[in-house]
């Protein structure tokens, strides 16, 4: 379908108007014909790479989204994937938040073409993923790949967006050796990193619970468990917190016992449990049974988008963490405003930051396109590498070119009783909304080696 979407800019490729051509003697056959060669070069301007321009040929174009729709990230890979198709469907047919980003304003789709999806479950690990999102390059050419969760497959997915020249927007990754060690040209992450959770929580566990901590660890085993330790060990390390224990768990466990058993009697002040999604909420269950939680103060770095629902305010009270985002921040941004009651009026809750970061990709991915009048990848990597800022539903929002980490707010929440919710769904209380800017790491320090556009 065609619609009013403004077209790149051709003058460069054909160089004379219509009432050019005229006046040095070209009659109206000969000037439409050199004015549609010129149209053609322009659209095939680029030599093939990756999906293009095979994927843009037809008046859609596809983006597939690998998200954990099974395992023990399933239900954030649910609430991602709802808030992937709120996003293709405004900008499939516009919205209040589009109306809000000029480069989307008044158009329905991108470059005059519609956005058609398919979703595929990763499972929660690795192989799968790679088999689901290498269909999607094979069989629909894919134009961009989006998902993830576990930063394992979030890592294994922009590695074969590299390979196949196929940018894959993370949807969810913790783990800072995602835009580190192992960042990619094609890779671009939205979620705060490790480091920037730690950086943020750190001073504000000092002062609500004060300095020189004796500290408990459950860590999965795993990048993004280790990449979690390491910046929480580094920046509560500041404070005088030190380590009582280290228990190392795999991705996965069901039975948290031992581990556990070893926290109860490590003599700690603070349990700091790293685990996510489906673990969280066992290892949690099982930590009430063995009185951890009434002997130590809980604290989640990174609290998984459902945890306060399942476990309940009662155990989630007053429980310190960060979220990617999380859906009062309505109250300082306006364009969240919209995205929550769409999605609310779509999917009968709150949105989460699953929905929230899947949302934010693929809106700052549609804009970087529609500025670059192009879906050809590396015009379209170089505009989100730009500095540009987007105004989103977490503010405004841009990418550093040096390791694709997306600069955005960090939460620190705490966890409200069940006596100061104001409604259901009002789970956590912001302490403090700390700037993007002020939670970075130095580029040097993140190991991030960027590979070339082409490599």
């Amino acid at each position: 379908m065609r619609n009013d979407q403004r077209k790149p800019h051709l003058l460069s490729y054909a160089t004379f108007s219509r009432r050019q051509l005229f006046q040095v003697g070209l009659g109206a056959t000969a000037a439409g014909v050199l004015l549609k060669s010129g149209i053609a070069r322009a659209a095939t301007k680029h030599s093939p790479l990756g999906t293009f321009p095979a994927g843009v040929k037809s008046d859609s174009i596809f983006v597939g989204g690998v998200m954990p729709l099974t395992g023990p990230y399933s239900s954030s890979g649910k609430d991602m994937q709802l808030g992937f198709e709120l996003a293709v469907k405004h900008i499939n047919e516009g919205s209040a938040v589009t109306e809000h980003i000029p480069s989307l304003k008044s158009h329905k789709g991108l470059l005059g073409k519609k956005i058609k999806t398919g979703v595929a479950d990763s499972e929660t690990k690795p192989n799968p993923a790679i088999q689901a999102a290498t269909r999607f390059i094979r069989d629909d050419k894919a134009i961009m790949l989006l998902g993830g969760v576990s930063s394992a497959v979030s890592i294994a997915l922009e590695k074969l967006g590299q390979r196949e020249k196929v940018i894959f927007m993370v949807g969810n990754s913790g783990s800072n050796d995602t835009t580190g060690k192992d960042c990619q040209r094609y890779g671009f992450r939205s979620q705060l990193s490790a480091y920037m959770a730690a950086k943020a929580l750190a001073p504000v566990l000092a002062k609500k619970l004060g300095k020189n901590k004796k500290v408990a660890y459950l860590t999965p085993d795993y990048t993004y468990g280790h990449s979690v330790l390491d910046s929480m060990k580094a920046f509560t390390g500041k404070e005088g917190w030190t380590v009582a224990t280290n228990q190392l768990a795999p991705l996965g466990t069901t039975d948290f016992s031992s581990y556990l058993l070893n926290i109860a009697n490590s003599g700690a002040d603070v349990f700091v449990n790293i685990a996510f999604g489906a673990d969280a909420v066992a290892s949690t269950k099982q930590a009430e049974q063995f009185d951890i939680l009434k002997k130590m103060t809980y604290v989640v770095p990174n609290i998984s988008q459902f945890q306060a629902k399942e476990l309940g305010a009662k155990v989630m009270g007053g429980v310190y963490g960060t979220q990617a985002w999380w859906w009062t921040e309505e109250n300082h941004y306006p364009l969240a405003k919209y995205f929550v009651a769409d999605f609310e009026k779509a999917n009968g809750y709150k949105p989460r930051w699953g929905a929230s970061e899947a949302y934010l990709q693929m809106l700052v991915w549609a804009d970087a396109v529609a500025r670059a009048g192009t879906f050809y990848p590396i015009s379209v990597i170089k505009a989100l590498e730009s500095g540009h800022k987007v105004d989103s539903i977490y503010g405004k929002v841009w990418y550093r070119a040096g390791d694709h980490q997306m600069v955005r707010p960090v939460p620190v929440v705490v966890g409200k009783k069940p006596d100061e919710m104001k409604g259901k769904e009002d789970y956590y209380k912001i302490v403090e909304l700390v700037p993007g800017e002020k939670t970075m790491p130095p580029l040097k320090a993140t190991g991030c080696h960027m590979p070339g556009y082409g490599a």
